[in-house]
């Protein structure tokens, strides 16, 4: 306190670090935008020009909100804050564009204990290259100061945002038929689930940190825990504006895992199989496994093994489906075929969401 009383600041609240990190952030921030971006930077609202949707005949808005999780606490341990931004996109763009949408904008939130201009520079940087690989405009944010309620180095990252799809493209599991094939799309390692098992397995039984070294990884533990969550919003749409009607619906592989997230976009009447034998997860799935002593079939239910993504297609275009991904940047290959599904037949997790068809994960990983 000032012999005036109490500040803002002495409270705990810095208004002007915030506006330090506001200039850090613009140019950044001003990269991440669209054609249809409007407005200045640092408005009350941000503004997004809605006549393109006058493109559309009925289009249908999508949106998603989600977070990073506990990944979180890896970033904090290594003091490295500038990709899970990526990851917060990542999480909010890849579940809209699984009905087909193009992620149009996106707003984010932080909410920290205390404001460190850099840090949170960081973090918005991250956010904003990650809408620039997806090419969704960020639009605007918060960065709220919460004293007393989280410690000064603490911090948390939320964002929601908005796409558009005609009506008549959207896609479903009502698209899905028997005889379709899963094209799986390579993962970039954890993602942003199931960040808690990790740090129970690798940290509390394992005894291990993230600066221990692994000739399996390639360098240090933290590193690969901290690999951005891949963004398959532009080769997804890129494969339903080349192949239309043969592209029936994304599943993106979360919190969950493969097969309940398969399942949740399939009908009821529906069940995929998978082949473990056409991929090999990364290593560091092994070293998660060994380090918990955990079963396959745990592993399946928290994490994405290897497949961040999956698109289920007609069976005449899988190979072209494959080429196109492969085009654009991302690993692709088909793992798996589409069938009835046998009365009383469950698969081996219940759909995500509570309604769908069911999956079953057969066979050895593949070397």
């Amino acid at each position: 306190m000032n012999d005036d009383g109490l500040t803002y600041a002495a409270a705990g609240v810095d208004v002007d670090a915030g506006e330090r990190s506001v200039e850090l952030m613009r140019a950044a921030v001003m990269r991440a935008q669209r054609p249809e971006s409007s407005g200045a930077f640092g408005g009350f609202a941000g503004l997004f020009d809605a006549t393109a949707l006058t493109r559309f005949r009925k289009p249908l808005l999508a949106t998603s909100t989600d977070g990073v999780g506990t990944k979180l606490v890896i970033a904090k341990m290594m003091d490295k804050h500038d990709t899970v931004g990526i990851d917060l996109v990542a999480m909010v763009v890849d579940d809209i564009v699984v009905c087909g949408a193009e992620p149009l904008f996106l707003t984010d939130y932080i909410a920290c204990g205390k404001v460190i201009p850099e840090r949170i520079a960081a973090i918005v940087t991250g956010i904003a290259t990650g809408c620039e690989q997806a090419g969704v405009a960020l639009v605007g944010g918060e960065t709220a100061e919460h004293p007393d309620v989280m410690p000064d180095d603490d911090y948390d990252l939320a964002a929601a945002g908005t796409g558009v799809v005609e009506s008549d493209a959207l896609l479903s599991a009502d698209l899905v038929r028997a005889g379709d094939v899963v094209v799986a799309m390579q993962s970039s390692g954890v993602h942003s689930n199931g960040f808690s098992f990790v740090r129970r397995a690798l940290f509390d039984i394992a005894g291990m940190n993230v600066n221990t070294k692994s000739a399996e990884l390639g360098g240090s533990l933290g590193e690969a825990l901290l690999e951005p969550t891949a963004i398959y919003t532009k080769a997804c749409l890129r494969l339903v504006r080349e192949m239309g009607d043969d592209i029936h619906v994304f599943s993106h592989i979360t919190g969950g895992g493969i097969a309940a997230n398969i399942a949740r976009v399939l009908p009821h009447h529906l069940h995929a199989e998978l082949d473990r034998s056409s991929w090999q997860p990364q290593p560091l799935f092994q070293v998660i496994q060994h380090a918990a002593r955990a079963s396959i079939a745990e592993m399946e239910r928290t994490f994405n093994m290897g497949i961040g993504m999956a698109a289920v297609v007609a069976a005449d275009a899988a190979d072209a489906v494959v080429r196109t991904l492969r085009g654009a940047g991302v690993n692709a290959w088909v793992c798996g075929t589409v069938r009835l599904r046998n009365d009383g037949e469950s698969g081996d997790a219940p759909a995500k969401g509570g309604a769908g068809g069911s999956v079953s994960v057969t066979g050895s990983y593949g070397n």
